[in-house]
């Protein structure tokens, strides 16, 4: 089947990560379900630009977002262009599929005094999994690192001396990322809750459950919502909103925007400048409430 040869080109030659190969996995599928629900298509590698273009807006009536789409279609893309590449289609149906335009939104944030509440030390219970969920939340804030790379580090890959860590990127780029004193104790606090409570663990990652197993992404996602839900009304409560935050607060601090970049991860300076608009935003509040002609 076309799409178990494309997946394991994908894991074996391109090394995606889990979390992508399960993305293009389920976007396949889901195509292929509905090539085989509306038009009776069992080969997926036949399929026209009619059918795409037929599947976008089966998409959009279903509410999903042009962000989602285009997502999907990106996927779409690769694969085809992969078929072509193997000779096992002759022509691209995507060349002749236009992409929803995604309507430009500022990156959410949490203000800087929010968040100084929210990593106040009494805010967390006693024991192991207060100190596991501050230093979630203190490492998301102090590094702007994404959820997967978090989960990801393992105790090796922590310098305590240097005061830095090393994550696991997009597309397995590894990057080293230093963060403050303030995320250094919390460190030490949690290392030493670890080992008294597991000591005799075989797993290798930083990030343990109560019961001793590697953190996953939903009980993250649980942590950070119950945690920002004590100091912020913000709908989006996730630790995308904290890596947002991260680069917002860098930035109305005066970080270099390069600098940003590369702490972030981006691939290109583009992603990074959204973050931009959210200081010019600020800039406009201030001089609406200073100038005296505002």
């Amino acid at each position: 089947m076309p799409i178990n040869t494309f997946i394991s080109y994908l894991q074996t030659e391109k090394r995606y990560s889990k979390h992508t190969i399960t993305a293009y996995k389920n976007d396949l599928f889901a195509f292929q379900q509905f090539l085989q629900k509306e038009f009776s298509l069992n080969d997926i590698s036949l399929c026209t630009h009619h059918f795409v273009r037929s599947w976008v807006a089966y998409l959009m009536e279903n509410k999903n977002e042009a962000k989602t789409i285009n997502r999907k279609l990106s996927t779409l893309k690769s694969f085809f262009n992969f078929l072509i590449k193997n000779k096992v289609v002759q022509n691209n149906p995507m060349l002749k599929v236009i992409a929803p335009k995604i309507p430009k939104r500022l990156p959410t944030y949490v203000p800087e005094s929010n968040m100084n509440n929210l990593l106040q030390k009494d805010l967390f219970v006693e024991g192991f999994n207060g100190i596991r969920d501050r230093l979630i939340l203190e490492f998301l804030y102090n590094t702007g690192i994404r959820l997967s790379e978090l989960i990801g580090i393992k105790i090796k890959d922590v310098d305590i001396a240097e005061s830095k860590v090393k994550v696991l990127g997009k597309r397995n780029k590894e990057r080293m990322i230093p963060f403050n004193h303030y995320l250094l104790e919390i460190l030490k606090e949690y290392i030493e809750a670890r080992n008294a409570k597991f000591p005799n663990t075989e797993y290798e990652e930083m990030l343990l459950t109560s019961k001793g197993s590697p953190l996953y992404h939903k009980l993250v996602y649980r942590i950070v919502n119950k945690y920002l839900s004590k100091v912020t009304t913000l709908s989006k409560k996730s630790p995308h909103v904290i890596r947002h935050t991260f680069a917002t607060h860098m930035l109305n601090n005066g970080a270099d925007i390069n600098a940003i970049k590369e702490l972030l991860g981006h691939s290109s300076l583009a992603a990074t400048q959204v973050y931009t608009h959210n200081s010019i935003e600020k800039l406009k509040n201030i001089y609406k409430q200073a100038h005296p002609k505002a």
